[in-house]
């Protein structure tokens, strides 16, 4: 298969330059396109076999759910068995944007694109490409992120092409995105709203409309667990990952510092190629001769933005063992730890 590669200005385009992708996405072929968060690997979601195509190219387990993109609330109608009042408050709080939120499916929905569940993952994309290719193609998408199964997420159609060019019919290249971090997904399909993945809208925000809300336990677990039903994308399975061993230090700064020196000259001297992940305050103080700063502290959001790209840098280098600094465990810094977590395969040190 030759995959089509075409350029698309976010800012300024005509609905007939989508025209192209909505024929395939009507006749059931594959789609990436950017979203405010990554790129997504979109399909039909209401045709079963175009979801089959998506867990193919991407090598992904068929219980791992996938997510639904509307660009309207009235696809609700069709996809959604039922819509509680906290759905409601949240999507005029957050719709469109980085939020996606679990229901009860209806029939009509088949499960290859649910993860065999009886819950449908829902979310109305922001960024103008996403919502125009909805609209224009008359198609609900089915779209996890665009990447090989296992992979950093991309945040660039470079990424895309990387991982699946020659598996999909068409890549829309609408350049770097703005978050860098998959959506936040919260369980509304029983009892008290539950965060089954966290992201950009933080736990706080989220409370700040709907008053209780839940954290899955599993979020900030330090170990995987095989046997979890996966009601969300990136609960079950290792996610995001460079092809070396990744390792999270934990602990005070300047412990972190140290150990990570001691385990970057320890395996320096056995010949191997090593790399860290440091921030803009702490760059400097790292004796490797492969020190990539993912951002500053002070902005979480650049730390967020710049993590995948920085995890895909890790392979470009060759990096057979890759330290990284830990961080906070609240707003965006859970998202950031979450990926984190899965990309080390739940390898942490503390010090």
């Amino acid at each position: 298969m030759k995959t089509i590669m075409q350029t698309i200005n976010p800012e300024s385009f005509r609905d007939e330059e989508l025209e192209e992708a909505c024929r395939i996405l009507q006749k059931g072929g594959l789609v990436a396109f950017p979203t405010e968060t990554v790129y997504g690997l979109g399909g039909d979601a209401m045709y079963s076999e175009a979801s089959a195509k998506i867990y193919a190219a991407k090598g992904r387990p068929s219980d791992n759910p996938l997510i639904v993109h509307i660009a309207d609330m009235d696809a609700l109608e069709d996809i959604a068995q039922s819509v509680p009042e906290a759905a409601v408050k949240l999507a005029d709080h957050f719709w469109p944007g980085p939020l996606t939120m679990i229901f009860p499916k209806k029939e009509a929905v088949p499960k290859s694109t649910t993860g065999g569940l009886e819950t449908v993952a829902v979310r109305m994309p922001s960024h103008p490409v996403a919502r125009a290719l909805i609209r224009e193609s008359g198609v609900y998408i089915a779209a996890p992120s665009a990447n090989t199964s296992g992979r950093p997420s991309p945040t660039k159609a470079e990424h895309v092409k990387e991982d699946l060019d020659g598996r999909i019919d068409m890549i829309l290249d609408g350049g770097a995105v703005g978050i860098g971090l998959e959506s936040t997904i919260v369980d509304l399909s029983t009892g008290v709203p539950t965060i089954l993945r966290p992201g950009y809208i933080t736990g706080e925000m989220l409370e700040d409309v709907l008053g209780e809300v839940q954290v899955d336990p599993a979020i900030l677990s330090q170990k995987m667990n095989p046997n979890i039903v996966a009601k969300a994308p990136g609960m079950k399975y290792r996610h995001y990952a460079p092809k070396g061993q990744m390792t999270i230090i934990e602990g005070d700064t300047g412990k972190v510092v140290d150990e990570i020196n001691r385990l970057v000259k320890e395996k320096t001297d056995e010949g191997c190629s090593v790399a860290v992940i440091a921030t803009e305050e702490t760059k400097d103080a790292y004796a490797c001769a492969n020190v990539r700063s993912v951002g500053s502290r002070a902005t979480e959001g650049s730390i967020a933005a710049g993590l995948y790209d920085i995890l895909r840098e890790m392979d470009h280098i060759g990096a057979e063992y890759i330290y990284a600094e830990s961080f906070e465990k609240d707003t965006l810094g859970k998202a950031i730890m979450n990926r984190m977590l899965k990309a080390a395969a739940y390898h942490v040190i503390k010090v």
